[in-house]
């Protein structure tokens, strides 16, 4: 083959392979039919789903879950005048006979620690129910409860309510407090600032196993108390610090904002310890 024959040889192939290039990809041509129903037997084919289930394994989420029913909100209700009768009612002699309503005054957290008879037992501390009528319960899914204060210790600041319902069906444990320790991870559970935020759970660690609380501290009573900077906010008092096995530890009860100096901190918040607890619920059970 000549230089000038191969040379036209190689010419017309490229034509020829261009040509068929161009062909194929019109939209109606061979390839391009043969080429969609590649594609349509393939949509066509059944896909292989693995029935799966995404379980979270994160502990606080898992303690959380299996405390968090039996952290109630606790309504402190208080009588106040009725309006019906007009201001002129609070100007009028008989105003001490005007009827009585009950309102919210205030709003703190509780922990259901016993189901039994139809009943449901209740620890908070004695300054949410301070001075209350009545006492309304409100359980985690919103359902509202009259309860009973059976129990009250303003040195401990500790009480007990009892409410004969079946909205409350499991009650939370109580842990070993012996075996706590600085820089244990645990959870607190309540309602801060009252039942709109119910059942919020901040985290923290615990930064004092034993504090010695005096009343200037308080505000109240002094206290034995768990250290912890898990947030507690006003709302929060009464309600559950758990470790990261969902068990009670402490009662929360108080928090320092501000120094002697009026100093402003955060991460200072205290837990009445679970062992104090118990005490008092025994000796309420005698």
């Amino acid at each position: 083959m000549t230089k000038k024959n191969w040379i036209i040889t190689m010419i017309s192939a490229a034509i020829i392979g261009a040509l068929l290039v161009l062909l194929a990809i019109q939209p109606n041509s061979w390839y391009q039919q043969r080429l969609g129903m590649a594609h349509q037997s393939n949509a066509a084919g059944k896909a292989t789903v693995a029935a799966t289930a995404y379980v979270s394994d994160d502990p606080a989420t898992r303690a959380y879950d299996k405390v968090k029913a039996s952290v109630v909100t606790v309504q402190n209700l208080q009588k106040v005048p009725s309006l019906s009768q007009g201001a002129g009612a609070f100007n009028s002699q008989d105003q001490q006979n005007s009827n009585n309503s009950l309102q919210t005054a205030s709003e703190g957290s509780g922990v259901v620690y016993k189901v039994s008879g139809g009943y449901a037992y209740i620890i908070t501390n004695n300054h949410v129910i301070d001075g209350s009528s009545a006492v309304q319960l409100i359980s985690s899914d919103g359902q509202k409860i009259s309860g009973t204060v059976v129990g009250t210790d303003a040195s401990k600041d500790l009480a007990i309510v009892k409410a004969q319902t079946s909205v409350f069906k499991t009650a939370a444990q109580f842990a070993d407090v012996k075996d706590l320790e600085a820089g244990q991870q645990v959870l607190a559970i309540g309602s801060p600032l009252g039942s709109n935020y119910a059942s919020t759970m901040t985290s923290g660690i615990i930064s004092a196993v034993r504090r010695q609380l005096t009343s200037a501290d308080t505000g109240g009573a002094a206290l034995t108390a768990i250290q912890t900077d898990a947030a507690i906010n006003p709302g929060n008092s009464g309600g559950a610090l758990v470790n990261l096995s969902g068990q009670v530890v402490g009662i929360n009860s108080a928090k320092i904002s501000a120094g002697a100096d009026g100093t402003s901190v955060e991460g200072i918040g205290f837990a009445i310890p679970a062992d104090i607890v118990q005490s008092f619920i025994q000796s309420n059970e005698k």
